[in-house]
């Protein structure tokens, strides 16, 4: 298929799980009475985006948030990027973001690699590893309309990690994020068209809406660049859903009119995946 529907949804979270999950249920409705072919989450949509609150509201990965996204996706005939959630295995709590096919399957999950670990002068300071794990696979998943990739918000800053997911064949990589009110201003447009232009691919970047009475203020902004580097959309700060029909041939036009990553010095350098196993201390 060359032409793909995604819908992005920017929500305003706030209350209790369940008053969040009804918030996603209508919205996704919508989407799907749009005709969308994928609709797309935010980051950490079932709890609020406070690091010492993760370990309250972490669900394991077949929990309430899985089964509601799941059944969402079957019973709407959707591809559903879950945006992201906090995730627990075991004594782990993990940022991970789940994708679902039409009939409601798990077709992808990302454990976000790169911790949020900042403290910007008179600015942000966040740190996810004081309650987060990081995870260790890169992410691509096929659909019918092409190979996609998956990661989360911080990992976006990292272009080893896109340029892995492209050499496994991603022709559209999607990024749950919340970026605040000190980095969205200053990186947020330009991480994505970098990203877009520097591998020829879309890149579909979805933030929650921003509340000033959270404890957390995120960006917004939510945005697709396409294959040439341009924004084909970009949000605002609050609560929306958008559709948008986009071309996948363009990544084919693109990367044969410039074929950047044919050109690649392979006799002088390459970038690989290191393979490894999760290991956990005896008990």
């Amino acid at each position: 298929m060359h032409e793909i529907r995604v819908a992005q949804i920017q929500a305003l979270l706030r209350g209790s799980a369940g008053e969040r999950r009804d918030r996603i249920r209508a919205l996704v409705r919508q989407a799907a009475e749009q005709q969308a072919d994928l609709v797309t989450l935010p980051e950490i949509w079932n709890g609020p985006y406070q690091q010492d609150r993760f370990p309250e509201f972490a669900e394991p990965r077949f929990g309430p948030s899985w089964q509601f996204l799941s059944e969402l996706a079957a019973a709407y005939g959707i591809w559903l990027s879950g945006g992201s959630i906090a995730e627990r295995d075991g004594d782990r709590i993990y940022n991970t973001a789940f994708v679902f096919d039409r009939s409601g399957k798990e077709a992808a999950r990302h454990r976000k690699l790169h911790l949020f670990d900042v403290q910007i002068s008179g600015g942000q300071h966040f740190r996810e590893s004081e309650s987060l794990t990081p995870g260790d696979q890169v992410t691509v998943f096929d659909t019918e309309f092409c190979n996609m990739g998956l990661c989360i918000c911080y990992d976006a800053r990292f272009p080893e990690l896109f340029r892995l997911m492209v050499d496994r064949g991603a022709k559209l990589i999607l990024v749950p994020a919340a970026f605040n009110l000190t980095t969205g201003p200053a990186h947020w447009e330009l991480l994505f068209r970098q990203r877009a232009v520097d591998n020829q691919v879309y890149c579909v970047g979805t933030s929650p809406a921003r509340d000033m009475e959270a404890a957390y203020h995120a960006w917004g902004h939510s945005i697709v660049t396409d294959p040439w580097g341009r924004v084909v959309s970009q949000m605002g700060a609050e609560e929306e859903l958008r559709v948008l029909a986009l071309d996948l041939e363009l990544v084919d036009r693109v990367r044969a009119e410039l074929p950047l990553l044919a050109h690649r010095r392979r006799d002088l350098y390459r970038l690989e995946q290191i393979e490894r196993r999760e290991t956990r201390p005896s008990p």
